[in-house]
């Protein structure tokens, strides 16, 4: 299956659940700054097709969650691949607020809280 990103969750910033209960998802790579880590989702990636730049109508996943983007900032995916940093809001926006930002389809927030662990995949497929 051809893949825009595949990441495996290696660390849940004590602070990540409450951004995510209000819609906010920050997504930074393994290192990340303490300040930035306490409010993030660490993750490793595994494979990431940088020529391949998701569109809205794409498919995201986190564990058993899955939803759809609904829009993608011009510098979402360049900061993906160099930083393993994103915002995700799951706000449904088919135009993001900020440039680095993929906005997604809602979805239950506790259910993607429960989702969020440990070697749990995020996949973004076309």
């Amino acid at each position: 299956m051809t893949v825009h990103l595949r990441s495996t969750i290696t660390e849940i910033g004590a602070e990540a659940a409450d951004l995510i209960a209000g819609g906010v998802l920050i997504l930074f790579a393994e290192g990340a700054p303490p300040e930035l880590a306490e409010v993030s989702v660490l993750h490793r990636t595994e494979s990431l097709d940088a020529a391949l730049v998701p569109r809205p109508g794409a498919r995201l996943a986190i564990g058993e969650v899955e939803a759809v983007l609904t829009g993608i900032g011009p510098s979402a995916w360049a900061k993906l691949q160099e930083l393993g940093h994103v915002v995700m809001n799951f706000n449904g926006a088919a135009a993001p607020e900020r440039p680095g930002e993929l906005c997604v389809e809602p979805v239950d927030l506790a259910v993607l809280v429960a989702a969020l662990r440990p070697g749990a995949q995020i996949v973004i497929a076309p």
